[in-house]
């Protein structure tokens, strides 16, 4: 019996870690695509959203599985739990990528109104995190959780730097405003995915010791 749990719960360990990869390639090709403005990747991202679904109904099945045919108690209970509540958090990074990637196609083919050096680094630190916090839960290393939770200040510094910036760019000039709103939305996704790789650090904690405490 303890066998066979162990079994499952590796399973949903190396599935974890598969939507981990699928949603941290999302933030990086939707740096890409916007960089690039490459309309043909933000669309294939957008239709690629659907497979980061399927990703989270099949975790969670997994999960229900473990729950009815294993009857998991204590720290294996948490950790089921806790990945339940992770893949949500997962599911949400993959449908702000595809937002960014929406916004994309309304700004192809317009240059910049502005170098755009800010968002690649939030996409960057927000992909660490995303990456960190799951090695975190596979390791139930309490520490990187919590150093995952800490890098989310520079996010957010990242996000009110880039909004600033471009509301200065507004009042100079007001035909820079549709472009500036839409950067400063896109600014707004990579800040929430932060958010979301923070709260899958926070279920690491819980899986861990059976509270969020960082």
């Amino acid at each position: 019996m303890r066998r066979r749990l162990e079994e499952l719960l590796n399973e949903l360990n190396h599935s974890l870690i598969g939507m981990g990869v699928m949603v941290e390639k999302a933030i990086a090709d939707a740096n890409v695509a916007l960089l690039e403005q490459d309309v043909e990747m933000a669309k294939k991202l957008i239709a690629g959203d659907d497979e980061v679904d399927n990703k989270e109904k099949e975790i969670e099945q997994l999960c229900l599985k473990i729950l009815l045919q294993q009857q998991p108690v204590a720290g294996d209970l948490r950790i089921v739990s806790s990945v339940l509540k992770m893949i949500t958090d997962l599911e949400r990074i993959g449908d702000h990528a595809s937002d960014i990637s929406e916004i994309i196609l309304l700004i192809a083919g317009t240059p910049f109104i502005k170098k755009l050096e800010h968002l690649p680094q939030m996409a960057a630190a927000t992909m660490k995190m995303v990456s960190e916090s799951l090695v975190a839960f596979v390791n139930k290393d309490a520490a990187l959780a919590r150093k995952v939770i800490a890098d989310d200040d520079f996010v957010d510094d990242m996000f009110e730097t880039i909004k600033n910036d471009l509301i200065a760019l507004i009042n100079a000039d007001p035909n820079n405003g549709d472009q500036a709103i839409d950067l400063i939305m896109i600014a707004k996704y990579f800040e929430r995915i932060g958010d979301h790789a923070t709260n899958i650090a926070e279920w690491v904690l819980f899986s861990i010791s059976g509270d969020h405490n960082y």
